[in-house]
């Protein structure tokens, strides 16, 4: 087995657990009282990862790999466990409003707005320049760019409107 399947398939695997998380994550939320907001967005943005990951299973077998920006992923994805580590049972990949309950503040949030998408950007183009696939960087980024402006907005609306004061 080559080492970019190695790679491809830890990849898949943690976004099936993360899927698995989120989607536990969720129901429990809901559960609680919270609602979902920006709905009609999220089909977009699996559509955009799923399609990413397809293309890397299908284009980075056989290539060479940039070993150095391997290892820049594998820092990403410790920054990505930060942020998942903060939000605990808050972290999900729909955007899931709680009324009541403060934002989230501290961990990775004390220095980005929004750390999971400013990790999933540099994912997005990282782990295809490993492999050389610099025009699946490429198209990604800009997919991925398109649906984030839309998916932000929505956030942004959300926890304006249940914000707790600071």
């Amino acid at each position: 087995m080559s080492a970019a399947v190695v790679i491809l398939a830890l990849v898949t695997a943690q976004r099936l657990a993360e899927l698995a998380l989120a989607r536990r994550n969720t129901r429990a939320l809901l559960a609680r009282g919270a609602h979902e907001v920006g709905a009609g967005h999220y089909p977009l943005i699996v559509t955009v990862h799923a399609l990413w990951l397809a293309s890397l299973w299908w284009l980075a077998p056989g290539e060479a790999i940039d070993w150095p920006l391997i290892g820049l992923f594998l820092i990403l994805q410790l920054a990505r466990l930060w942020v998942l580590a903060t939000l605990k049972e808050r972290w999900t990949t729909r955007v899931i409003v709680l009324p009541g309950e403060p934002l989230v503040t501290g961990g990775p949030f004390r220095f980005v707005r929004h750390p999971n998408y400013a990790i999933v950007v540099a994912e997005i183009a990282v782990l295809p320049l490993a492999f050389a696939l610099w025009e699946v960087a490429a198209v990604f980024t800009v997919l991925n760019a398109a649906v984030l402006a839309v998916r932000i907005r929505a956030e942004e609306r959300a926890l304006g409107s249940d914000r707790l004061s600071p």
